[in-house]
């Protein structure tokens, strides 16, 4: 039986974490995951969602705020002797004297085929730039982001309407199935790791504020692919009456339009135009309201009979 230790923090691991745990190949000795922190509207402290699974199966938790500079949980985990530490958005770099802990080696999870999109964010990142695949990777973790060499890959198509949630759903699903596979690849040695490429190295650096405001000089497929991209976490928007807008759904409609400028309303959005053709917001969500379809905002607005 492999023994590992699981690092990983927000719900996309927790498909993972549960395979392994109840596999009869593995033993999930302890889980690392981030401090309790606000959640939620009331801003009460919450556990993770790796956590909640570790707590309700008794798994033990371990939770440094910086496990680099915390040799206490380090020695406790090195008493645990595992063969493996597993990171699946963990949400903390690891030191050396960390990654020299278990028998094998630290395996990664990473949401894209290395060595495109390192970083923070790969899956947005994905979306946003218009790409028609991605996947995902194992790899042996070193200093370094997202460097190590690559055990195993596994290409994801992404459809033209697919969100971040969604494609977040399918890395969830997908991951469990590589991970087993390497780790029992590395074991019995049929898996031997692969050095990145230098070619086509490029950074999924953390969205900024500004990236998520709706520029309507972009073209309409630049538009919808931002939509998507960060659907709901945090949401594309843009401003009117001083009041922020959120977009959630998005069609582009080919014609042309002054930038920014509501175009028409019917049964199925907004028109809006762009810098190349139309976008047509299907569902938005006001500030300080529920989602909404756009065309209920725009009468509830006025928006045409204004213009007229």
């Amino acid at each position: 039986m492999i023994s590992v230790v699981f690092f990983g923090t927000p719900a996309i691991g927790l498909k993972s974490l549960e395979y392994l745990y109840n596999s009869d190949n593995f033993n999930v000795l302890a889980v690392v995951t981030q401090p309790d922190k606000p959640a939620g509207r009331g801003h009460k402290i919450a556990m993770s969602p790796i956590k909640q699974f570790a707590v309700s199966t008794g798994i033990p938790v371990f939770q440094p705020k910086s496990i680099r500079k915390e040799p206490e949980i380090q020695n406790e985990l090195k008493k645990l002797n595992p063969d493996f530490f597993v990171t699946f958005a963990f949400g903390q770099i690891l030191s050396q004297d960390v990654l020299d802990i278990p028998k094998y080696a630290t395996v990664n999870l990473h949401a894209s085929l290395l060595p495109k999109y390192r970083g923070a964010n790969p899956i947005q990142r994905a979306i946003i730039n218009g790409d028609k695949e991605t996947g995902i990777c194992t790899m042996i973790t070193e200093l370094g982001l997202d460097c190590g060499d690559v055990c195993l890959r596994e290409v994801i198509q992404i459809p033209d309407n697919m969100t971040c949630v969604d494609l977040f759903e399918e890395i969830s699903e997908k991951s469990p199935a590589l991970i087993e596979k390497t780790l029992a690849g590395l074991v019995d040695k049929t898996i031997i790791p692969q050095k990145q490429c230098e070619d086509g190295i490029c950074m999924a650096n953390k969205l900024t504020k500004e990236e998520t405001l709706i520029d309507w000089s972009k073209s309409a497929e630049d538009i919808h692919n931002l939509v998507r991209g960060i659907y709901k976490s945090p949401s594309a928007y843009f401003m009117y009456n001083g009041k922020i807008i959120k977009v959630l759904e998005t069609k582009v409609i080919k014609g042309d339009g002054v930038c920014g400028e509501f175009k028409r309303i019917s049964k199925d959005g907004i028109e809006i135009g762009c810098g190349k053709d139309c976008i047509l917001l299907v569902k938005v969500k006001p500030e300080g309201k529920s989602e909404m379809f756009a065309r209920d905002w725009a009468n509830g607005q006025q928006l045409f009979s204004k213009s007229k």
